[in-house]
């Protein structure tokens, strides 16, 4: 799969679903982000193998790992290639009325998950 990822684009597609039967919510959101691997050579693809880090991940690399190295940059949300689009998920619960306690706007300027701050939101 890293072999026929490698020097394209892909999107990634994460879908989220909000449900709760008692207030009869039943919501399903998708978020998708393109993402720009960079070329790689046969020598970095077995390197990065074996780190064992691709192993049960739907592209087959950890953005929020080494496989960020692998990265060229991405159009959309970090969070949805790591697997949890942060964003969508606050739009869904405060149309719920759920209220999000974590401030969104601050946590996407201080990006401190792995490997966030090197790529633009």
């Amino acid at each position: 799969m890293l072999r026929r990822l490698a020097g394209r684009n892909h999107y990634v597609h994460t879908a989220v679903a909000l449900v709760c039967s008692v207030r009869a919510i039943d919501v399903v959101a998708l978020s998708t982000a393109v993402v720009r691997m960079k070329p790689f050579d046969e020598r970095m693809h077995e390197r990065y193998l074996a780190t064992g880090e691709s192993l049960g991940k739907a592209g087959a690399y950890s953005i929020q790992g080494e496989g960020g190295d692998m990265v060229d940059s991405i159009d959309g949300d970090f969070t949805t290639v790591v697997g949890l689009p942060l964003r969508l998920v606050s739009q869904l619960l405060e149309q719920a009325g759920v209220r999000v306690p974590v401030d969104l706007a601050k946590l996407y300027v201080a990006k401190p998950y792995a490997n966030w701050v090197r790529f633009p939101s």
